[in-house]
């Protein structure tokens, strides 16, 4: 019997979605001293372990069918399986985004979810590396990662942190490499630019992109975020303006750069009309207004 025709009879003939909430519910269970529930949890445990030995006596690679079983839909069972064929290899390093991936503003409040967590904690025991990439500061995805992780797999070699959209990488536990500043091996010019916008942002900003917002402490990109609540009117409307002002801000500043003038008005992509035409994309969402050189 192939692969699949173990999947088709795992599905069709055992109660997969019993054993799968009763797998999470134990995986999930909160720490607590009541006997009571402690007692639910005992009692979810023996029924568990009787639907994965129902599994595990049926085929010949029971144990993992009864993991699947217990772990994974019909669907995505299907779908491992499909990707392990076609490439001929299991899962080699898991890659996510933070926002509106690991975490939600809309739906998790801003946390990583429990269920998340116990499945990286899987992944991280199963010796698969975990690597987080996101736009925000290193100091920042490290604090969310080591509370929701702990310290022992953040700092275990196999997880890293691409921050600031790819300026920066951390692996802790690589010792001179363990922190690589990407943004280092940039031309001189650029970084130049980067710092030179940076020192000057604020100085000739107007006054309600200097009252609305703040600067994020990045190592290198320059982020300006709205102090208003994510999504509000007074964050769309402030981040309107500032994406315009920093589109203009860093094209003056290469244009000082470069030796040319920025308000010329030719086709030139340094022109003040060019630069605001590119900006619209991202401005209605009044996420932070970033600029990466990278």
């Amino acid at each position: 019997m192939d692969r699949y025709d173990q999947l088709y009879r795992l599905y069709e003939e055992f109660d997969t979605e019993t054993c799968s909430a009763y797998q999470e519910f134990v995986d999930l269970f909160p720490p607590v001293d009541s006997p009571v529930a402690l007692s639910y949890w005992d009692d979810a445990s023996e029924e568990l372990d009787d639907h994965r030995d129902t599994v595990a006596d049926a085929f010949p690679d029971g144990e993992v069918l009864a993991d699947i079983a217990a772990r994974v839909s019909r669907d995505q069972a299907f779908t491992g399986l499909d990707l392990y064929n076609e490439y001929g290899r299991t899962v080699s390093v898991l890659v996510l985004d933070v926002d509106e991936t690991l975490r939600s503003a809309g739906t998790t409040d801003n946390e990583i979810p429990r269920e998340t967590l116990h499945l990286l904690t899987l992944f991280h025991e199963a010796g698969v590396p975990l690597v987080v990439c996101t736009g925000q500061t290193l100091e920042n995805v490290k604090g969310f990662l080591i509370q929701g992780l702990g310290n022992e797999i953040v700092h275990s070699g196999t997880l890293s942190i691409v921050y600031e959209s790819g300026n920066g990488v951390f692996t802790p536990g690589q010792g001179e490499d363990t922190k690589r500043l990407l943004y280092e091996d940039l031309d001189p010019e650029v970084r130049r630019v980067v710092d030179t916008a940076r020192q000057t942002l604020f100085s000739a900003a107007p006054e309600n992109v200097r009252r609305g917002c703040h600067l994020q402490g990045n190592e290198f990109n320059v982020t300006v975020k709205p102090n208003f609540e994510t999504g509000s009117d007074a964050a769309v409307d402030v981040i309107d303006t500032t994406v315009v002002y920093l589109l203009d801000l860093f094209g003056g500043v290469v244009a000082a750069e470069r030796g040319v003038d920025p308000d010329r008005t030719d086709a030139d992509p340094l022109t003040t009309e060019w630069r605001r035409a590119t900006t619209r994309r991202s401005a209605r969402y009044s996420k932070p207004a970033t600029v990466c050189p990278t």
